[in-house]
């Protein structure tokens, strides 16, 4: 396995829509398996895979306690959202150093080819579904940041930049 590198914000490929995955073959096996690695390396509980400059719809997801519980994750697509809303802070190791609340469904219901290659549908509430959510969101070219003010967004970008530059 390996851990791979992270794209940064300003790269195009985080801020567009990612391709569909045809089918689960033994390349995708390969590249969850790099996934659930860079997550842990981060760590984090989750990772899709434009992060890491693969622009496939491929997602990890593993926010349990005891680690090691990642669900791996083609083509998600959420089917139903709570209405209730939860607060959570977010990050992104493509904009280091920063974070910033965002208000998201508590709880999803993913639609989603698994590792077996077979379509499952999978109810995910608090950290999980924050997470799944912020994946969706980097497979569709968007990131937590675009959930924010345009002055917001703007002030942790040029932030970020500058604790890279350090």
């Amino acid at each position: 396995m390996t851990v791979r590198a992270f794209l940064p914000y300003h790269d195009r490929r985080l801020h567009v829509p990612a391709e569909r995955v045809e089918a689960v073959t033994e390349t995708v096996r390969m590249i969850w398996d790099d996934m659930v690695d860079t997550m842990e390396a981060m760590p984090g509980v989750g990772l899709a895979a434009p992060q890491i400059g693969i622009m496939l719809r491929l997602a990890v997801v593993d926010a349990s306690d005891k680690r090691g519980q990642a669900v791996r994750m083609a083509n998600p697509e959420i089917l139903h959202a709570s209405v209730q809303f939860r607060s959570h802070d977010e990050a992104s190791p493509n904009l280091p150093g920063v974070s910033a609340p965002v208000s998201r469904p508590r709880a999803v219901t993913v639609r989603f080819l698994n590792d077996a290659g077979e379509v499952e549908d999978r109810d995910f509430v608090g950290l999980w579904a924050t997470s799944v959510q912020h994946q969706i969101d980097h497979l569709d070219g968007r990131m937590y940041v675009d959930h924010l003010s345009p002055l917001r967004r703007k002030m942790l970008v040029a932030k970020s930049g500058k604790l890279a530059r350090r």
